[in-house]
């Protein structure tokens, strides 16, 4: 994916990068290889005009304690703050969020971070509130709905629910299996 690594210097290029996951990102030495073979992309990134200032967001935001960065989540430290997280955070906010309900959503689930402003948050929003008619309270007390795939569950399972003229919370509806689903379908 990066051919470059194999001419950089290690010692100017990729132990920094090594220094700040271990030491300052707190991720334990058997979870540094974890967190480069789920975003590569780590080890070409600046340290100092990517990575630390994406750090320093992160934590403002409230990764810190029980919610730091994982090698799960590093992924994140590789998203520009100004170009597509803070993006992100203000589009939830627009929407009618406040910053503290954006921030609890996304220390919930960083994956949220990761979405498309236009392929991922707007349609599903345009879907929740012309077609499925609900309103923004639901949307607060489930804002995992944004991490359900809408042409492969939200959008068939809305659907099922209006031809049989029922309806179900977003985790009665999102939460259960296909399986589970259609039994309580069929039950209803």
């Amino acid at each position: 994916m990066y051919p470059q690594l194999l001419t950089c210097d290690p010692y100017s290029n990729l132990y920094p990068i090594c220094d700040l996951l271990l030491n300052y990102v707190n991720i334990s030495f058997p979870d540094i290889r974890k967190s480069i073979i789920r975003c590569p992309r780590l080890l070409i990134c600046s340290v100092d005009h990517q990575l630390r200032p994406a750090l320093r967001f992160l934590e403002s935001l409230g990764f810190v304690g029980k919610h730091a960065l994982t090698c799960q989540t590093t992924l994140l430290l590789v998203s520009s703050v100004e170009n597509t997280l803070l993006p992100k955070l203000n589009y939830l906010q627009d929407l009618g969020f406040s910053y503290e309900e954006v921030s609890r959503m996304v220390l919930r689930s960083p994956g949220l971070l990761t979405f498309s402003i236009s392929n991922n948050f707007g349609p599903k929003v345009e879907y929740f509130f012309k077609e499925m008619n609900r309103d923004l309270a639901e949307l607060k007390r489930f804002p995992q709905y944004f991490s359900f795939s809408l042409e492969g569950k939200i959008k068939p399972r809305h659907q099922l629910l209006l031809e049989n003229g029922l309806s179900l919370s977003l985790p009665q509806m999102l939460k259960v299996s296909d399986g589970e689903f259609n039994a309580r379908l069929i039950e209803m």
